[in-house]
């Protein structure tokens, strides 16, 4: 009669140490632990973007079912802890931080997705890494630009959301935009190396792109080539886009 009583007592006990535990002990469910870390790596490239990182507490998590008809999203990862059952199968785990469609210097959106597995009466261990969500955008001038256009330039960059930026002053940071396409247009000065003419304004061709990719940088440079007649030349990542005779073509179109 003893044994049969600590029998007892130890499955009692064996069921008090979870509020889930029967549903696991039922064969149908069980437990899972999502574990999530931030990545500030920009692919090919491989830097490190300089941005602020978020914490573990600003991430949003959406499982989302594979193999069966589920879907539930929580403003937190700590709020699925407080109940982290699931029914056995495949599912995928994607943890967000920021909004991908507010465009700016300082506003970096991060994203990750996880496929795993659940087994009935086991726990599971799911990480995600969250990557940057934006596309990445870098407008630079050389000085052979800057020493021809003495009379200074103009330009904006407008993003697929209709959001324009001026992108005429060097700066280190990042523009990050939703990751769709977008397009540089503006005018630049050319002094005229006669006395008493007027500065000469021309309208720059206009340089665009589609199908940007997260988590990518894309550098666009202005730069004039003076081997012979001068010329605007446009590259994107180091790719030549657009190469214009400044004296004949710009001058026309001004």
């Amino acid at each position: 009669m003893k044994k049969l009583l600590v029998s007892l007592c130890l499955l009692s006990l064996s069921w008090a140490c979870t509020d889930d535990g029967e549903r696991i002990e039922g064969g149908t469910m069980g437990g899972v632990r999502i574990a999530c870390q931030p990545s500030d790596e920009a692919v090919e490239t491989r830097t490190t973007v300089n941005c602020t990182m978020p914490s573990v507490e600003d991430f949003k998590l959406t499982i989302e079912g594979v193999s069966l008809h589920y879907t539930k999203e929580w403003d937190a990862i700590a709020q699925f802890h407080e109940d982290n059952y699931l029914y056995k199968g495949e599912y995928k785990a994607v943890v967000e931080a920021g909004d991908v469609t507010v465009e700016g210097y300082d506003d970096v959106a991060f994203r990750g997705e996880q496929p795993f597995t659940v087994v009935a009466r086991q726990n599971t261990e799911v990480a995600v890494t969250a990557h940057i969500a934006n596309a990445m955008i870098k407008v630079e001038y050389t000085d052979n630009f800057l020493n021809y256009f003495t009379g200074g330039h103009e330009l904006a960059l407008t993003t697929a959301a209709g959001r324009t930026f001026d992108v005429s002053r060097p700066t280190e940071k990042l523009l990050f935009i939703a990751p769709d396409s977008f397009k540089v247009t503006g005018t630049a000065v050319k002094q005229a190396n006669a006395s008493g003419k007027d500065p000469v304004t021309v309208t720059l061709p206009e340089m665009s792109r589609t199908g940007l990719k997260p988590q990518t940088i894309y550098t666009v440079s202005f730069d004039v080539s003076t081997a012979g007649r001068a010329t605007l030349e446009i590259r994107l990542d180091d790719s030549l886009v657009e190469s214009v005779e400044i004296d004949e073509e710009l001058n026309e179109n001004s």
